[in-house]
């Protein structure tokens, strides 16, 4: 048996392919379509550990979810995690291959397309529909050149391609129009139809423009998706820099440095959502916020971000805050800048060397070659809460802090809580994703925790709500074809 394919490419990065797709997956999905996600090449510092133990990019985890499925290392084959402006980890099918520059990376592939197009034949055979997300924008022409995010892999396997553009950003006809004007003839082809995201206003002052598209292009206008306020969805990558949202209920204020190479900050999501608790983004150059909790996050680059954090004065704030009484938790990259030093001798990150920590845990930190990559469940050693989460890091951590675990799993123990019970450092990313363990370490932080929205079922509403509006608004007769 050989799946149908449809891919989903966009004008522009942040267009909505991630969402479409993940809306597409659930509807499908719900009409029993056995459906799949799939991204030849995602490009994303926020990653998700699969149920066959490799890593892939966080919003090919969400679509998996959509479509009812565990995710697993063939749904992301390619994936580039940025560690410096001109190089990245690169990983194939889950695992690690090692770091190159942009260039090395170009000529290399050849030999990832091999890679992609082998996962895209496993899920061809254990699936009745492949749903494609492309990367970026097809319109990047200085990348056409042994393309696998978008038209190279759409001529691979000779599929169709639905466009999305946003007409939140403005000049959507113009985005629609210029992307295929820049494209091949025969890839112009390939394009079926287009789908409006993110439109907010009256729909009879769009219409003019649809029917113009439609004559002009040759191709129909699939649907025009509504901006939906609020909704929440797992971020692919990007994070945003609105202020955090006014919440009057507020108890806890909740400080995070944006790292330059700030990754999984999705692991502060069940944080934003919860109506008692404040989280803000501390940006290079903002002045640092009152905070009751500041929670350093992962990073790929640990020892890079120790030396921009120091630059930034962040530590003298993490200092003057534990002086006063506050809490710190550190989590993976963040849990390694909280002891005495980070080892790199291999330069696994960047020059070989070593980068002395901020010393708030009696630990140290070696990056050895292997990546450590889990899911994992266990119980806090604050309350013995419940907890749930996964690891993905290079580092190994030793030393006498490690007594006092912060976590117990079933075969070991994970991260440290200082002796002054002040500052918790734990490999655990989702470490907030289950009620028990985020109560107790609100309570830990100093909140009298209150009745909070399920976490878990938010991420479900979202989904659901996502999938609602794709049912609504795409033209039926499109899904006709793949249902």
């Amino acid at each position: 048996m050989t799946a149908k394919t449809l891919m989903i490419q966009g004008t522009t990065s942040d267009a909505g392919k991630s969402a479409v797709v993940t809306g597409l997956c659930r509807v499908l999905a719900r009409r029993g379509v056995r459906v799949v996600p799939f991204k030849p090449q995602n490009m994303a510092l926020n990653s998700a550990v699969t149920v066959d133990g490799g890593e892939i990019g966080r919003s090919q985890a969400v679509q998996a979810q959509a479509a009812g499925l565990e995710p697993h290392s063939d749904m992301n084959p390619v994936l580039l995690k940025p560690n410096t402006d001109t190089g990245a980890q690169i990983i194939i099918q889950g695992h690690a291959l090692g770091n190159m520059d942009a260039r090395a990376y170009h000529d290399y592939k050849a030999t990832a397309r091999q890679a992609v197009l082998d996962s895209y034949a496993r899920l061809s055979r254990d699936y009745e529909l492949i749903l494609v997300e492309g990367a970026g924008s097809p319109a990047e022409i200085n990348l056409r050149e042994n393309d696998i995010a978008n038209m190279g892999f759409a001529e691979a396997v000779d599929c169709p391609i639905w466009l999305v553009g946003d007409i939140d950003r403005g000049g959507v006809f113009a985005q629609l129009v210029g992307t295929l004007a820049v494209l091949p003839a025969g890839e112009q082809a390939r394009i079926r139809g287009f789908i409006i995201n993110r439109f907010r206003g009256d729909p009879a002052l769009l219409e003019p423009g649809l029917r113009w598209l439609e004559q002009h292009t040759g191709r129909p206008v699939l649907g025009v998706l509504p901006y939906l306020h609020g909704l929440y969805l797992e971020a692919e990558d990007s994070l945003s820099r609105a202020p955090a949202a006014l919440k009057p209920e507020a108890e806890l204020q909740v400080a995070v440095p944006v790292l330059a190479r700030i990754s999984n900050h999705t692991d502060l999501d069940p944080l934003r959502l919860h109506p008692q608790v404040t989280v803000r983004w501390v940006h290079p150059g903002d002045p640092w916020p009152p905070s009751d909790l500041i929670i350093l996050p992962g990073s790929k680059s640990t020892r890079g971000d120790l030396q921009r954090l120091r630059q930034q004065g962040w530590d003298k704030a993490i200092y003057r805050h534990l002086r006063y009484g506050g809490k710190v938790i550190g989590i993976c990259g963040g849990f390694q800048m909280l002891g005495s030093v980070v080892r790199d001798p291999a330069g696994f990150e960047g020059p070989p060397g070593d980068s002395p920590g901020l010393n708030l845990l009696d630990v140290e930190t070696v990056l050895e070659l292997e990546k450590q990559l889990r899911r994992v469940e266990g119980r806090l050693t604050l309350e013995q809460a419940a907890v749930t989460g996964y690891e993905i890091h290079l580092g190994i951590t030793r030393g006498p802090g490690l007594a006092r675990p912060a976590v117990r799993l079933a075969d070991r123990d994970d991260g440290a809580i200082a002796a002054d019970d002040q500052v918790l450092g734990t490999y655990l990313h989702g470490l907030f994703d289950a009620a028990p363990a985020r109560d107790a370490l609100l309570r830990w932080a100093g909140l009298s925790v209150q009745a909070a929205p399920d976490y878990r079922l938010l991420r479900e509403a979202g989904i659901d709500r996502l999938a609602d509006a794709v049912e609504t608004y795409l033209d039926p007769s499109a899904l006709e074809h793949w249902v």
